[in-house]
């Protein structure tokens, strides 16, 4: 029962802080309203460690049944949540990374005059996020699903006077319905298969032929909804644009919460994926094109906050990469380290945009590290930079996403690598070349805003302690987060792989059966190109801070990519325009010469056959006495011929 208890309480405390937030929005102070908020979600974090603390996982996990929802024929759907390792693991990232992203707040939007109501769609946005991965069934999920999506919406438009936000905020809400059709198919097919939608019968009843037709067609349903939630090719463009909002909302985006619900999906429902092999090596190619081109975007843009946004296409696109290997494990291990140093890297840009009066052209920044002074008597280092903290967890971060050896990005990005070695050598390659790209335009990003002479005019300053402690802890987990699933070859028992495949019967069948050697080669090489990027972007961008000319004089194909493989014009053109030129003929045409005329032709007969029937209506007693003697005379007629 107590368990039970503290299972509801996760997200309905959220939920609680939303409802209250919403209703007193107009009575609350920014620092109040953010610091309810936090509290809630921080009550969620605490409440999610005491479930963590008592998990017995060789129970397997435990459903919580709280009402008998839907119950229409053979449709027996239960308001329920489902406390499992999974489903534990995504609880700790959303409540624990999420409480810091809140406390963040309070001083990134302390002069926001709507601030309460943002505080208010944040506890909203968790709630729902806490609901994607605590239901029992997939229609739970999809509740959580569609409202992440709405509050997506909401806050990516949050600032809604600035017509481009709106217009990123509808892109994102509309491409995120396009992969949200999927998943309902997806559904509609496992209930016509298996006759529920509970995650635990289906996956006891899952089982079969390899590549049965409706089980492909399922999982690529499904897929496609991951494909939208988690930004993968066609379906990743809305995920840079959603830069839009503020920055704490893309780091609970791309960190905590929306990106990492397909993955989820996938390794929920990954005894249907192990069925599917078709649907797998989709999976697997889609997420290493993914990777490729979202890295190479990355090296040219020129907004701080862009620059990452991409970053986390490519990172997810590894993470897709490890599930269309069957390595669900290593895919739940990355999202976890992703989730320390993205939400790191986020909060630190957005530091550096407080710091520099909502600066976010990384071209006019440079130098806010300050001067580094080394003594050895005593031995000590010493910074005078206008922004010490930021510069210093905005390091960290950088050398976690690289992967630098030690670091958590180091085990998690790198156990996925062996993965793919094992798969191919060329797929080894492919990714190996895209964690370079990675490292080149991350030190990039370090170098130019960090690095060299200040470009700027604002006079940059450290941001308050309310956002420079979230950034200190992250900074440790991005630095301490391999230990969650250190390998054996580095001494460890991978304790994350074991915890969850208590909840998902795939991960006890990964096995990564590379020799000791052949790992530390792979290791040895890829730690030795890292470096040498690292170089190169070092005499690059922070000895000369070498900045990109205008597009249109770059050659062709570096024109391409920096203009994001023209994917969005390639949309505007096959979608957008197509539908606006049918809109507005539909409107000049079918509108105006048909539906026009004809309601107007209702309306003015409707009028006349008033004014007709009006003129019965006289009020003279002698006439209604006549009329009703002439009805009279006609019934007994009809009744006389009728007889």
């Amino acid at each position: 029962m107590r368990t039970d208890l503290l299972a509801i309480l996760v997200p309905v405390l959220p939920l609680v802080g939303a409802i209250i937030l919403a209703s007193l929005r107009r009575k609350l102070s920014a620092n109040v309203a953010g610091g309810l908020a936090t509290a809630l979600i921080a009550s969620s974090f605490v409440a999610s460690v005491v479930l963590f603390m008592g998990f017995d996982a060789s129970t397997g996990g435990r459903t919580v049944h709280m009402l008998d929802w839907i119950n229409v024929g053979g449709m027996n759907i239960p308001l329920a949540l489902r406390i499992d390792a999974l489903s534990l693991t995504m609880m700790l990232i959303v409540t624990g990374i999420g409480s810091l992203i809140h406390l963040y707040s309070i001083g990134y939007m302390h002069e926001d005059e709507r601030a309460p109501t943002f505080f208010a769609q944040l506890n909203l946005f968790s709630f729902a996020m806490l609901m994607l991965v605590m239901g029992s069934n997939f229609l739970i999920t999809f509740i959580g699903w569609e409202g992440v999506g709405l509050c997506s919406y909401l806050l990516i438009g949050f600032w809604y006077k600035t017509p481009e936000y709106n217009y990123a905020a509808r892109k994102a809400f509309v491409m995120n319905r396009i992969g949200d059709v999927g998943m309902v198919l997806g559904m509609v097919l496992l209930f016509q298969r298996f006759g529920t939608l509970e995650y635990v019968s289906i996956m006891d009843m899952a089982t079969g032929g390899m590549n049965d037709p409706l089980m492909i067609a399922a999982t690529l349903f499904l897929f496609i909804g991951a494909t939208g939630k988690s930004a993968q090719l066609p379906l990743f463009t809305w995920l840079p644009d959603a830069m839009a909002g503020p920055t704490p909302v893309s780091a609970l985006i791309h960190a905590a919460t929306m990106v990492t619900a397909g993955i989820f999906l996938i390794v929920r429902s990954s005894v249907l994926f192990e069925l599917a092999p078709f649907t797998k090596d989709i999976i697997l190619w889609v997420g290493t094109a993914t990777a490729l081109i979202a890295a190479s975007v990355g090296l040219f843009q020129n907004d701080i906050k862009k620059v990452l946004a991409y970053s986390t296409v490519s990172q997810l696109g590894y993470m897709f990469v490890a599930l269309g290997m069957g390595a669900y494990s290593a895919a739940m291990f990355h999202v976890t380290t992703h989730a320390f140093f993205k939400a790191l890297l986020f909060l630190g840009a957005g530091s550096v945009i407080h710091a520099l009066g909502g600066e976010q052209d990384i071209r006019k920044m440079g130098g806010l590290k300050g001067r580094v002074s080394l003594t050895l008597t005593p031995p000590s280092i010493r910074m005078d930079g206008p922004v010490k903290i930021t510069y210093i967890t905005f390091f960290i971060g950088t050398i976690a996403i690289s992967g630098l050896p030690l670091m958590s990005s180091f085990f998690s990005k790198d156990l996925i690598m062996a993965y793919g070695f094992q798969h191919s050598p060329v797929l080894f390659g492919l990714l190996l070349f895209g964690a370079l790209l990675t490292t080149f335009y991350m030190f990039r990003l370090l170098f130019l805003v960090f690095y060299g002479t200040y470009r700027g005019k604002a006079h940059p300053h450290e941001s308050p302690l309310t956002m420079t402690i979230p950034l200190m802890v992250l900074a440790v987990l991005s630095v301490v987060g391999g230990l969650l699933n250190l390998p054996h070859l580095f001494g460890g028992h991978e304790p994350m792989k074991h915890f969850l495949e208590t909840a998902a019967d795939a991960i006890r069948y990964e096995h990564l059966g590379l020799s000791a050697t052949t790992e530390w080669i792979l290791m040895g090489i890829t730690t030795v190109l890292v470096f040498a990027t690292i170089a190169m972007a070092y005499g690059r961008f922070a000895k000369r801070a070498t900045l990109e000319g205008a597009e249109a004089d770059m050659p062709f194909f570096k024109r391409l990519i920096a203009q994001r493989w023209r994917l969005d014009e390639f949309y505007a053109a096959l979608f957008e325009r197509p539908y606006g030129w049918i809109s507005t003929h539909l409107f000049t045409t079918v509108e105006r010469h048909v539906m026009v005329p004809v309601m107007n032709g209702v309306g003015a007969a409707a009028l006349a056959m008033g004014g007709v029937v009006r003129k019965l209506q006289t009020g003279n007693t002698s006439f209604h006495l006549l009329a009703m003697l002439c009805g009279m005379i006609v019934f007994l007629l009809i009744t006389l011929m009728s007889n």
